[in-house]
């Protein structure tokens, strides 16, 4: 017994040697919370069967009714003690929205919340700032659209709104049943569109790209220097097994590295899963997709009530047609979007995510976002790449051919402006309409959930003292709302979304950036009073990194380089205003002058022969005949070779724009890929640190293994013959122990 308990002694002296100087601050409450989480998710609460483990289990059977580490005291009033708790500080000086233009104190944020939390603000905060010069830069581009709206630079939309050009240009119904109708009506949508669509859209265009590139790797940088201080580098190697994975596999294996036993899934049963799933996931987006279509039925449905409905009485609500449908679908678009979120995409990848048995927390959250992302990107993003790419490009001219498929959405044309416009429109609708929403939500939500509760468990009174009962610290914590593990994903997922807001579609709003700006400051003092007064405290993990919004970053702002200059290209004006303007002649019938954008608009319509209309409402306008209207497009005219086929300029103007994407995207990836380059994902400064610790580390592990042998030798002084049978010299010793570094344990057999 005596040399069992000696050989136990020396075994934890040996390898267990902690110096814990306070055993109230050594741990931080958030890693507290998070060690006692670890042995509750590990319980065995019945040792008849195997499944029946962990707190989580007992939870989902409503055993329990609720989870979660306390908050250290109220939040809007001091202690009895003299110095306030953390929650207090975090609500004085980062919570309140008066510290809007205060740095936040991360290191108390990460104290308090623990590592998770601490880094989903330290990326909020980093991408906040980085929007300020985006934000700027858009800001001069749209003041510069404002200033030259009457200069040469938009001399198409002064000859749109001159009552000699575009009054009295006559341009083709819109639909099988509309009229005639006069150039000048898109007088205000030109406008518009000249905000966007100006010289100063492709510098912008270029300088996201820039930027955006820019974001991800000073974001490396500054991750780097955030792992260092908070001793995330290497997490997911260490990060242990979900206990429900534990639970739910069957099989096993005996792990390579430890030569233990594990629950694993075969490499095949892995592929069927994902197969499986991945089939739904297709299904689900192919679902989703016609969301886009409904939208444009309704486009349709609008635009002929309101071009039948009589003249003299709804004048207004008629020569505003487009604006009002546009904004009007914007407005459904959102509501649809939001709808489809909160109800069926979330519930849908949950179980889809449960259904793969994701080994880590890590592997489950990664799974869980790329879903939701993919089905998000569609929800939000399809009209918008429709309006920009694909709208009024079915059909070349005119007139109905009922046997063409795409004959039904004749009436969803572009504006003779084009269709920048009404992605404008579409994407700061959409935009700024999800943040006032969301916002608003996350605010009142809680609020008022938390005060109908307040109310029902404040009027309890003590039946036998007649008196209010005090609520303890733990039932005021349980009146707040809930907090799961999924909670920082409808964070991030916000944010993303806004980010591809920013850079996908950035030539058609140059004012998303600062919009975003305005609601990140607002974001960050909103997130933070939620998360300290309306929200249970959430239990504390570790991460390594955001995970795979990483990588969903980078994929949007590859995208968004292929987005933006096919949004300049095909979709803005750019190109055939330059094509016209160097390659036009003097022609003092049409007023056009080379070098010059003067008779563009009249360039850009063909013409087109009333006489294929059935209506005469469709060849008469103001009482008078007109045997020719125009449409927008470059084609031959009626009546000559290869009439209403591409024309010449066409051709040229094609060329044009296939050769802009190609020096676009090629400068754009090549630039941004030298940057990517010469900026050191890693600091110098942290590179030194690093190399400083593994020196100490090298150096402390040799001295404590010296420190091990002299232990070990004495606590063998009584066992002499043995150990001057191991060696003449500790240097021999410490070589020995050096390369076995595995002690053998004790020997049950003798106690």
């Amino acid at each position: 017994m005596n040399a069992g308990m000696k050989e136990v002694k020396r075994f934890l002296l040996v390898h267990f040697s902690f110096i814990i100087k306070d055993r109230e601050t050594f741990f931080t409450t958030a890693q507290r919370s998070q060690i006692v989480w670890k042995i509750m998710t590990r319980v065995r609460f019945d040792d008849s069967a195997r499944d029946k483990i962990g707190i989580r289990r007992l939870l989902n059977d409503s055993t329990y009714l609720a989870a979660y580490p306390l908050h250290e005291g109220p939040y809007d009033e001091d202690d009895e003690t003299s110095e306030p708790n953390d929650r207090r500080l975090l609500y004085t000086e980062w919570a309140h929205f008066s510290n809007w233009y205060k740095r936040q104190p991360l290191w108390l944020v990460r104290r308090y919340f623990g590592d998770k939390v601490g880094l989903y603000f330290a990326w909020l905060g980093y991408y906040t700032g980085m929007l300020v010069p985006a934000s700027i830069v858009g800001i001069l581009c749209f003041l510069f659209g404002i200033a030259t709206i009457d200069s040469d630079y938009n001399t198409p939309s002064r000859e749109i709104c001159a009552s000699n050009i575009g009054g009295k240009i006559v341009m083709c119904p819109l639909c099988g049943h509309c009229k005639l109708w006069p150039l000048d009506d898109s007088c205000t949508f030109s406008k518009l569109t000249y905000f966007f669509d100006n010289p100063a859209t492709v510098f912008f265009a270029v300088f996201m790209a820039f930027w955006a590139t820019s974001f991800l790797e000073f974001w490396k940088r500054k991750h780097a220097v955030i792992s260092w201080e908070w001793d995330l580098k290497a997490y997911e190697v260490e990060e242990e097994p979900r206990p429900e994975f534990e639970a739910a596999v069957k099989t096993f294996r005996i792990n390579p590295v430890t030569q233990a036993p594990e629950p694993y899934l075969s490499f095949w049963t892995k592929a069927a899963r994902m197969l499986i799933v991945s089939s739904i996931v297709f299904l689900l987006l192919f679902i989703v997709a016609f969301v886009v279509v409904g939208i444009i039925v309704y486009r349709l449905v609008m635009m002929s009530v309101i071009y039948s409905t009589p003249q003299e009485k709804y004048e207004f609500i008629k020569d505003n047609a487009k604006i009002i449908t546009s904004v009007s679908a914007a407005i459904i678009n959102l509501v649809i979007v939001v709808f489809l979120h909160n109800r069926v995409y979330y519930n849908f990848a949950i179980w889809l995510t449960n259904s793969e048995f994701p080994r880590t927390q890590t592997e489950y959250e990664d799974s869980f976002t790329f879903k939701m992302f993919l089905f998000q990107f569609i929800n939000y993003y399809s009209y918008l790449i429709y309006i920009a790419f694909f709208k009024g490009r079915f059909f070349r001219t005119p007139g109905e051919n009922p046997d063409f498929v795409f004959e039904k959405i004749r009436a969803d044309m572009c504006d003779p402006a084009g269709c920048l416009s009404e992605l404008f429109i579409q994407l700061s609708i959409i935009m700024v309409g999800k943040q006032f929403f969301n916002n608003f939500m996350e605010l009142f939500m809680p609020k008022f959930a938390n005060w109908w509760r307040r109310i029902r468990y404040t009027n309890i009174v003590d039946v036998r003292t007649n008196t209010p009962v005090f609520l303890t610290r733990w039932e005021l914590d349980y009146n707040l709302k809930r907090v799961d593990q999924l909670a920082l994903f409808q964070e991030y997922l916000e944010m993303v979304i806004q980010y591809g807001f920013v850079t996908l579609f950035v030539a058609a709003f140059p004012l998303a950036p600062f919009f975003a700006l305005l609601n990140n400051i607002v974001e960050i003092r909103l997130d933070a009073y939620k998360w300290i007064t309306q929200l249970r405290r959430p239990l504390a993990e570790r991460v390594e990194d955001i995970g795979a919004w990483y990588g969903i970053l980078q994929g949007i702002t590859y995208t968004s380089v292929v987005t933006n200059a096919f949004v300049i290209a095909y979709t803005s004006d750019i190109i055939p205003r330059l094509v016209y303007k160097y390659t036009n002649e003097d022609d003092e019938l049409d007023g056009a002058l080379h070098g010059t954008l003067h008779g563009y608009i009249n360039s850009s319509l063909s013409i087109f022969s009333t006489n294929l209309y059935k209506y005469p409402h469709q060849k008469n306008f103001s009482d008078k005949y007109h045997d020719v209207c125009r449409y927008r497009g470059y084609y031959n005219p009626p009546n000559t070779t290869n009439e209403l086929q591409p024309s010449q300029r066409y051709w040229h103007i094609m060329a044009a724009r296939l050769a802009f994407v190609a020096v676009f995207e090629h400068l754009a990836f090549a630039l941004t890929g030298v940057m990517a380059f010469a900026i050191p994902d890693v600091p110098r400064e942290i590179n030194v640190q690093i190399q400083r610790e593994k020196l100490l580390a090298s150096e402390a592990l040799f001295e404590n293994d010296l420190a091990k042998l002299q232990r070990e030798k004495d606590l063998n002084i009584d066992e002499s013959d043995k150990s001057g049978r191991r060696g003449s010299s500790i240097t021999e010793e410490y070589l020995f122990a050096y390369t076995n570094k595995e002690a053998k344990p004790p020997d049950p057999k003798n106690f």
